[in-house]
């Protein structure tokens, strides 16, 4: 009998299960779509109930294909929150990751006194993106829900307790709320002292490895962890020379460091994975989803993504200077600005749809870099790395070939493009004392077109001085709208 091992990841659009065998390769997958809703201006939610079906449907159906996998490892989009009445129902949606109502609470708190010292205690800059800021948000704009919950949590706890009955929250999930000590792995004091919440109103946090069975005792569960710190690990890139690349609706870079670390200005990230593993990393909001924007509400193209970037493959690398920077859901890293918009710059009579595709994916990307600029900052720290790549772009040989061309490093694609779910798996594996290959052979190595390293230097050197030409312009334009007229 072949052993199965099911990985599950919990993504802010889809929920998928993965069946894996213990030397990584797909035995079935399948997956649940959800939406996202944007009721108000800077709103990003979904309905719990949506998402949990998803989950459970998911699990039903690989169990009932594969009814002896040994156990069902976890992986989550991070950064979701979600109050519970005492009874465990939802007083309020699930905030997203890209809901950004808490921008003035962020602000705030970045610019007082403590922000900075928060920022070292726990790794998160303070921006809406965070938990941290969204349940100041709360306590300040909507005080009775705050008072009336008993519990704060995340979806991928929502899913846990349900399959559960145990509050519980991982180390990585929680390292991403922004209240998580990041020495201590347990919920920092001050911060909780300053929102005026007791510990038990947050959920226990508990190692990445910890395991249990589910309420009906039909499946041994492991907790796993957030999605960002599993595709670094089920894509291999854990150990030295390695970064990864990860692009799904949002994207992030994230280099393996030792011990918490954290940046002098505020522009990164540190999340926990397992005993003294950490990652430091910068996350993007717009990845994927600039793609979805522009194929539904720009050209309202019915062709296929696997056209657009057929048509957009005819078009030379830069785009025929065409330049989009992607800031659509504002951005986090490096700039932390919820209030950042996006442009395309360039534009000519020449200019066609696969210019505008060539040009966001290139965008997309530009991003990315901007982050391992701050990360790798000489060519000398990059010299000796690969990228690791994973997420759903995978899928497009052109834009792996753009990110290795962008970069000018080596990008290097594991067997699965599914690299949260199989690290949840690495990670079940390890809980449980199961064999199971912990590298995963390379499937495919894109190297640099050196071609294409002029053009694409250039590019990003105006992608980079374009935030603050935007940024100085949107102050006159919003004096210019504040000053009476005649």
């Amino acid at each position: 009998m072949v052993h199965s091992y099911i990985g599950i990841d919990i993504g802010t659009t889809a929920t998928k299960a993965v069946v894996f065998s213990p030397i990584g390769q797909v035995l079935y997958q399948t997956s649940r779509e959800y939406p996202m809703y944007h009721p108000q201006p800077n709103w990003c939610i979904q309905k719990p109930e949506d998402l949990l079906q998803a989950v459970m449907d998911c699990m039903q159906e690989v169990n009932n294909r594969f009814p002896d996998a040994s156990f069902i490892s976890f992986s989550a989009a991070m950064h979701s929150l979600l109050l519970l009445d005492e009874q465990g129902k939802p007083l309020t949606d699930c905030l997203l990751w890209a809901d950004n109502r808490a921008t003035t609470q962020a602000e705030r708190l970045r610019d007082s006194a403590e922000g900075l010292c928060i920022y070292q205690r726990t790794g998160i800059p303070l921006h809406s993106f965070s938990p941290l800021t969204k349940l100041w948000w709360f306590k300040e704009e909507a005080p009775e829900i705050f008072r009336k919950a008993h519990k704060f949590i995340s979806a991928k706890e929502y899913v846990w307790h349900h399959l559960t009955g145990a509050y519980q929250v991982d180390s990585s999930m929680a390292s991403g709320t922004g209240m998580l000590n990041l020495k201590s792995l347990q919920w920092d004091e001050g911060i909780l002292k300053n929102l005026e919440l007791k510990p038990e109103q947050l959920s226990r946090v508990v190692p990445t490895t910890y395991s249990t069975q589910s309420l009906d005792g039909q499946y041994t569960l492991v907790i796993g962890a957030g999605d960002g710190p599993l595709a670094s690990l089920g894509t291999g890139a854990i150990g030295a020379g390695k970064m990864a690349l990860t692009i799904g609706t949002s994207g992030a870079i994230r280099l393996p460091v030792r011990g918490p670390k954290v940046d002098p200005e505020m522009r990164t990230q540190c999340y926990h994975l397992i005993d003294d593993q950490y990652l430091s990393l910068g996350a993007v909001n717009n990845g994927a989803v600039v793609l979805q924007w522009l194929k539904e509400n720009v050209l309202r193209s019915e062709a296929s993504y696997e056209t657009l970037f057929e048509q957009a493959e005819t078009v030379t690398a830069g785009a025929d200077g065409l330049l989009f920077v992607p800031y659509l859901l504002g951005e986090r890293a490096p700039i932390w600005d919820a209030n950042a918009r996006g442009c395309m710059l360039g534009l000519s009579i020449q200019h066609r749809q696969e210019h505008f595709v060539r040009a966001a994916l290139e965008g997309i990307v530009l991003g990315l870099r901007h982050i391992a600029e701050v990360l790798l900052p000489s060519e000398a720290d990059r010299a000796n790395v690969e990228i690791c790549a994973s997420g759903g772009f995978a899928k497009s040989e052109l834009w792996v070939q753009i990110v290795a061309d962008v970069f000018q490093m080596r990008v290097v694609l594991a067997q699965t493009v599914e690299g949260s779910a199989w690290g949840a798996v690495l990670l079940g594996c390890k809980a449980l004392g199961l064999d199971c290959k912990e590298q995963v052979g390379e499937e495919q190595v894109f190297e640099p077109n050196p071609a294409n390293a002029e053009v694409y230097a250039a590019a990003f050197e105006r992608f980079r001085a374009v935030y603050p030409m935007l940024n100085n312009l949107k102050k006159i334009a919003s004096w210019e709208l504040s000053t009476p007229m005649g």
